[in-house]
């Protein structure tokens, strides 16, 4: 009974610490929206973000990295993760939050399909059903998008979520190894591709500035893989994926109530439609129980 009462608890504490990490994540509108950054230009203020983000969340992360080595399988994954940095804080920029984060969400299907097409792994009607879902909620979002001023931040969103997919596969085929040396060496490669276009004369921080940019850094990216990690090890990888749609639904919120961005109807629409398919996705059930197959921080 004792043995129980602990499991119980660790698995409460571990959802609270899912939700804890989904809700810093969460935050990245607020630091990418921040009137301290509008002076830069907007067309290089995520290439800026992108950098200062990756390197001060490398610093915290670095002493928790453990059995460094070489891989081929490492390069793809670098590019990529640079890539998704670069275009999911571009696209934020220079359109808005929601649609941001919702278009980066559709990474769970872009694995979906790059799992069946690489890997021949067989389908379930419900996980066509939640393709199709998020499919009719992109393309909604990006029928209206493309109609306005905001079609390039609409397709680095989109972007976002492709280049997210791959870095989630490339983690798959570098399981065996160190999780936290994969994301300190994601975070260093990314901020060294990504020096050389960042570090421009219009983009060079002041002491506020870099205040807040070594929050985004912390807070936002590197201490919430900390917590993330810590909580995935009580619960399922499933359990854990749903509890982590908490991200894109408050990012938006976050910066509506803080900065004032509204959200567009076909936003929310578009956006009900990924997190339908995303649930539709993840809440399978495993022989019954919800989030019975064991945790890896590199799960979508």
């Amino acid at each position: 009974m004792n043995f129980l009462r602990s499991h119980h608890r660790s698995e409460q504490a571990g959802r609270l610490a899912i939700l804890l990490a989904a809700l810093l994540w969460s935050t990245s509108g607020l630091f990418a929206k921040s009137p301290v950054f509008q002076s830069w230009n907007a067309t290089e203020r995520g290439l800026a973000l992108a950098f200062w983000r990756a390197a001060f969340a490398a610093l915290l992360l670095l002493p928790l990295a453990r059995r460094p080595r070489w891989r081929i399988e490492l390069v793809p994954l670098t590019l990529a993760f640079a890539a998704m940095n670069v275009t999911f804080l571009s696209a934020m920029t220079l359109g808005t939050a929601a649609n941001a984060i919702w278009l980066q969400s559709t990474a769970p299907f872009w694995v979906f399909l790059g799992a069946v097409l690489i890997w021949r792994e067989s389908v379930i009607r419900q996980e066509w059903i939640a393709l199709a879902c998020a499919a009719a909620g992109v393309a909604l979002i990006l029928a209206f998008e493309l109609r306005g001023q905001a079609v390039l931040a609409a397709l680095l969103g989109l972007g976002a979520g492709v280049f997210y997919a791959v870095v989630v596969l490339m983690l798959r085929a570098l399981r065996d190894e160190n999780s936290a040396w994969l994301i300190v060496l994601c975070q260093l490669a990314s901020a060294a591709v990504i020096a050389p276009f960042a570090l421009l004369p219009g983009t060079r921080p002041t002491a506020v500035q870099l205040a807040v940019l070594a929050g985004f850094g912390t807070v936002q990216m590197g201490l919430p893989y900390l917590i993330f990690a810590w909580g995935l090890a009580r619960v399922g990888s499933r359990q854990a994926a749903l509890l982590a749609l908490v991200e894109p639904i408050v990012t938006p919120v976050w910066v509506y109530l803080v900065w004032g961005e509204p959200v567009a109807w076909w936003t929310l629409v578009g956006g009900g439609l990924i997190l339908l398919g995303l649930i539709a996705r993840f809440a399978r059930t495993n022989r019954g129980r919800l989030g019975a197959s064991p945790a890896a921080i590199d799960g979508p």
